[in-house]
């Protein structure tokens, strides 16, 4: 049977996140290098990604550079140099946006296509295949049926968002924060207009797309009209993977280690588990890891989840109250007065867990929980909830300590071998097909006088490997005779194995054709639209005309004083935000 590679794909801002990925069962990591990462605020060193490769390589992980902003001309050679270094440094390939990469002399690397690429079609990815991309990153907007057309008609691996926050335009296809703020998407600044609340406006002039601002009525007033909860799409792990991803990506690269500590546990937990039933495919690295905390997406950041449009459009996706957190739902208000509630809930609290509800005017207010006693909880202000309130706990203060001390106690399986010289003993270590010796000589050979206590203690010296990341699973003792071997001579041959155990993975002499394809250089100007999104306003509040059979007028969003004009391709169901001048 021909076994698939599948590769769990981590978030890392810095070295300390791309460790606990490692660490707590992610296959490979992304990380950003000191320049043009599309993430300002994540940038790090050579140093510390040749110490994060260093690491990985343990565990025949592997690790990614984002090198995916578009760059200007000036800005090509220092790039170039840049991905040099990664490759020096033992990276593992370089995902990238700008095209203009493919003239350059770069090191013989692999090619990721960033998903700013607009990978959303059949077309697309042919065409990136074809320019010698080594994995695809697809768009999150693509349903099953969709991916499934891509993998039959290309070959190229294909990387898909399974988890993490979403943005709302089709990615890379977004110019609202340059536009407003000139602090361009594309070059990792995203000052996230989208998570700011707008109110909708209909226009009162009679031709379409004409914007008076003194001709308007207000449909909905104050919402994030453009904030998306955020994706969990562990329900459809295994449909994904019968429709050809291989890399499951969890978005996150400024997202703390707690965060990606548990959501990397998570999917690793779920793709072990279909792995267990469909030996077809496989765990993309070695090792495996054992949790000292509840493993529980809910807990760490999230605005409630959607799947997106893997089945399709679907309402309820966007979190039009509030960008922020709401963590799990934990119950509702039994009673309470001004500083005091009693919380119908299954979950135990503690003092200074983080608690959160939805006004009367669905604003997210947030409370301390200074002193629990049972499911009564006390707050040093007035919360403002009412009975029958639904609760959240957006901080689990002991859950988070959990987090915080967990190392993943990540383990390589290993079988040992022990066998005799003529003056000494051999260990062999075996992991898969591949195997290691150590071997210690120039003993005085003493033979056992109780052979069965002497072979327990040889077996339990053996299978203790302390803080290394090797589990001896089996030890088969081969010995000529039961000798009586002491612990110092057995630690050396453990201690002689451990340097040698390290999985290399091996680099693929592989290099992108250069072409004369599109140029993407950052833009000047604004294009129109400025956002181009499936999610689509009208559809989220009632007011799509295929449904409802009652046209609307011209529809804007504003915030302050910018105001956007919203157009929409009922045909292909798209919306898109478009500037007003």
């Amino acid at each position: 049977m021909k076994m698939t590679s599948i590769e769990l794909l981590s978030p890392a801002k810095n070295l300390e996140v791309g460790l606990a990925a490692i660490n707590h069962g992610a296959d490979a990591v992304y990380i950003g290098g000191p320049a043009f990462g599309a993430r300002e605020k994540a940038g790090n060193s050579i140093e510390d990604i040749e110490k994060l490769c260093r690491h990985a390589a343990l565990f025949d992980a592997k690790v990614y550079v984002t090198l995916n902003t578009l760059l200007y001309e000036n800005e090509l050679e220092p790039a170039r140099q840049l991905a040099w270094d990664c490759w020096n440094a033992g990276v593992d390939a370089l995902i990238v946006q700008d095209l203009n990469l493919l003239h350059l002399d770069l090191p013989p690397i692999p090619l990721h296509a960033s998903t700013q690429c607009d990978n959303l079609t059949v077309e697309r990815v042919k065409e990136l295949e074809q320019l010698g991309f080594k994995q695809v990153v697809l768009g999150r907007e693509l349903s099953i049926e969709q991916i499934r057309e891509i993998r039959q008609q290309t070959t190229v691996p294909l990387e898909f968002f399974v988890h993490g926050s979403l943005c709302v335009s089709h990615s890379g296809q977004c110019y609202l924060s340059q536009y407003i703020g000139n602090r361009s998407a594309n070059r990792g600044a995203c000052a996230q207009p989208c998570r700011l609340p707008w109110d909708l406006l209909e226009g009162r002039s009679e031709e379409l797309g004409v914007w008076s601002k003194d001709n308007w009525k207000t449909i909905i007033k104050g919402k994030h009209l453009l904030c998306l909860k955020d994706l969990n799409n562990s329900a459809h792990l295994e449909e994904l993977l019968d429709a050809g991803i291989t890399s499951f990506k969890i978005e996150g690269r400024l997202k703390d280690a707690d965060y990606v500590k548990n959501i990397t546990a998570y999917y690793r937990q779920q793709l072990d588990a279909i792995f267990e039933r469909r030996p077809e495919f496989a765990q993309a690295s070695l090792g495996h890891c054992s949790y000292t905390f509840e493993v529980n997406p809910e807990k760490s950041f999230n605005r409630g989840f959607t799947d997106y449009f893997i089945h399709g459009r679907q309402p309820n996706i966007g979190s039009p109250n509030t960008p922020k957190s709401m963590g799990e739902y934990i119950g509702e208000v039994k009673w309470c007065n001004s500083v005091q509630m009693e919380i119908l809930t299954d979950k135990t609290l503690h003092n200074g867990d983080g608690l959160c509800f939805l006004d009367k005017n669905d604003e997210l207010i947030g409370i301390r929980a200074d002193v629990v006693h049972g499911n009564k909880v006390s707050c040093n202000r007035p919360h403002g909830a009412t009975r029958g309130s639904k609760i959240y706990r957006n901080y689990d203060i002991e859950w988070q300590r959990q987090v915080e001390a967990s190392t993943g106690n990540r383990k390589i399986d290993i079988d040992l071998v022990l066998t005799d010289l003529e003056d000494g003993y051999k260990l062999t270590a075996i992991q898969n097909k591949a195997s290691w010796v150590a071997s210690v000589q120039g003993l005085e050979m003493i033979v056992a006088n109780n052979p069965e206590k002497a072979t327990e203690n040889i077996r339990k010296k053996l299978s203790q490997w302390g803080d290394t990341i090797y589990n001896p699973v089996n030890i088969d003792i081969q010995l000529s005779q039961p000798y009586l071997i002491p612990a110092s001579v057995l630690g050396e041959l453990k201690r002689g194995l451990v340097g040698k155990i390290v999985v290399k993975g091996e680099r693929l002499e592989v290099r992108v054709e250069k072409s004369a394809q599109e140029n993407l250089s950052p833009l000047t100007s604004h294009p129109s639209p400025l956002m181009t999104c499936h999610h689509c306003i009208r559809y989220a509040n009632g007011l799509c005309p295929k449904i409802t059979g009652k046209p609307v007028g011209p529809l804007y969003i504003r915030n302050g004083e910018n105001i956007f004009r919203l157009e929409f391709d009922c045909k292909k169901c798209l919306m898109y935000v478009c500037a007003t001048e």
